[in-house]
């Protein structure tokens, strides 16, 4: 069958269709540019599609897929089924008879990892993924600030306690601050899972705006050495906006494509970094469950900083010990490295059924 050239799915939506696609065509990888029939598929598995993708709250009909065959396309057509006025809340799990589990967006804004993810969890309620809220670009915002507007969106689906949520990476100290300000407001948070969620003692060593432009040099890893070196020296010496804009003009992305979602987005994720870096994190009367990723995570071309590399990434409590009593932190292995712990399906069921084990006995609890 034929295969176009690669550009891995975007967003929540893509991402989860990409997997389906993949599961029933028997191929390794899909990307937002390939075509469902050239693939292999039939009638049939449109069919199958169009059920597959019900199940996860993507309501689309097989006559859909035969419309728009490509992927974005077809992701254009349909969307997860948001929470009635609930400010851009992404049910992922519509249904359950316990109160309902919050996933809140990695430190880079992307909730996508939420719905291949919950898929393989077997728990009894229903499942939120928490959007950004909209930044204030003319003034720079607190961690604190940040986690009072998600609340907002929190209680119209859910106006009192006890509460649940769930983070990976950086953004689950997004969950950390929301857990603070809902105890401020004498509520109660009764479970907090952290995927591979470091709390280093030396937030400032690394700028936002690096950590941005790592960011997207990750993105061009692929790329031949000659044309990854062109752009890991221009990043040294430009803006994030400039970045991606050069990344486009050496073919590292395709011609066609509007950078302005790239750019806002990439601006949005190094003012949050620069909310997390000033957040004074406190002790609270809480436990989490940290979900450590058993490896590390190497880069071949971006060296690491000097925080990445300290003791508490190597940590099993990845750092949480020096705001928490050890006795408030269970820390429990998983497969892979902080990426592929979630990329990698069985890492990924493995990281599911981790999660759902602890999660399914609070629910019993706070019945």
């Amino acid at each position: 069958y034929a295969r176009r050239s690669y550009e891995a799915p975007r967003g929540a939506v893509e991402t989860a269709l990409a997997q389906i696609w993949a599961e029933l065509l028997g191929v390794e990888r899909v990307g937002r540019h390939d075509h469902f029939f050239e693939l292999g598929g039939h009638s049939l598995l449109a069919v199958q599609l169009s059920s597959r993708a019900s199940d996860l709250g993507l309501n689309f009909s097989a006559a859909d897929a035969f419309q728009a065959p490509v992927l974005k396309d077809l992701a254009s057509k349909v969307g997860l089924e948001p929470q009635p006025s609930s400010a851009g809340v992404i049910s992922v799990q519509a249904t359950g008879s316990q109160p309902p589990l919050f996933f809140v967006p990695t430190g880079f804004g992307d909730c996508s990892y939420v719905v291949s993810l919950v898929k393989e969890m077997n728990v009894d309620c229903p499942v939120f993924a928490l959007p950004w809220p909209t930044f204030d670009e003319a003034r720079p915002l607190t961690l604190e600030a940040i986690a009072d507007m998600v609340i907002l969106a929190i209680k119209e689906i859910q106006p009192h306690g006890p509460y649940r949520f769930a983070g990976y990476s950086s953004g689950g100290i997004l969950a950390y601050a929301i857990a603070q300000r809902l105890l401020a407001l004498d509520d109660t948070v009764s479970f907090m899972a952290f995927i591979d969620v470091t709390l280093f003692a030396n937030r400032s060593s690394m700028s936002p705006s690096l950590i941005v432009r790592n960011m997207v040099l990750e993105r061009f890893e692929s790329l031949n050495d000659e044309t990854f070196e062109v752009l890991k020296r221009f990043a040294g010496q430009c803006s994030i906006a400039q970045l991606i804009e050069k990344a486009k003009r050496i073919g590292a992305i395709p011609p066609d494509r509007d950078l302005h979602d790239d750019i806002l987005m990439s601006e949005r994720t190094a003012q949050f970094h620069r909310a997390l870096q000033s957040y004074q994190v406190p002790s609270l009367p809480i436990e989490i469950y940290q979900f450590y990723a058993m490896e590390p995570l190497i880069s071949r071309r971006i060296p690491p900083d000097k925080a990445s590399t300290g003791q508490e990434a190597r940590s099993p409590m990845r750092g949480w010990d020096r705001v928490l009593s050890p006795e408030a932190i269970t820390a429990v292995p998983i497969v892979g490295d902080h990426v592929t712990m979630m990329s990698v399906m069985e890492n990924r069921k493995a990281l599911a059924r981790a999660i759902s084990t602890p999660l399914t006995g609070v629910l019993e609890k706070d019945s």
